[in-house]
């Protein structure tokens, strides 16, 4: 079992940079693939980012393509969104999830474990 605590939310301008970091429990972190999803007032939630356990490849939605950037450090149980030229429409809560030895995937059922989120406004 694993618990995750978010953190590094915030407001920020149109065009700038946040950085959001995951903190897991845990003494087999190396083995969950991580995600991050985002839900919107008044919308669903939608998938961000994930990456995988074993080989560290990564996948974007499509909206965060070039301008997010997931990566982990399984020496410090941290997984990390790097956002960058963020929009109004990034204005959400961000969750991390992890999911035990299995891929990384883009469906939130997938994912076991979340944490409780983290708010970023992005102002225009």
């Amino acid at each position: 079992q694993v618990q995750l605590v978010e953190s590094g939310g915030g407001l920020v301008q149109a065009g700038g940079s946040l950085t959001l970091s995951c903190a897991a429990s845990g003494r087999t972190f190396s083995r969950y693939a991580m995600g991050w999803f985002r839900q919107a007032p008044g919308k669903e939630r939608e998938f961000v980012a994930a990456i995988s356990w074993s080989d560290d490849s990564t996948y974007y939605g499509d909206s965060m393509k070039g301008r997010f950037t997931i990566s982990r450090d399984n020496a410090k149980n941290t997984v990390s969104l790097q956002m960058n030229s963020l929009k109004p429409e990034d204005t959400a809560v961000y969750y991390c999830a992890a999911r035990y030895y299995s891929g990384p995937s883009y469906i939130q059922s997938d994912y076991a474990y979340w944490g409780q989120g983290t708010q970023v406004s992005v102002s225009s």
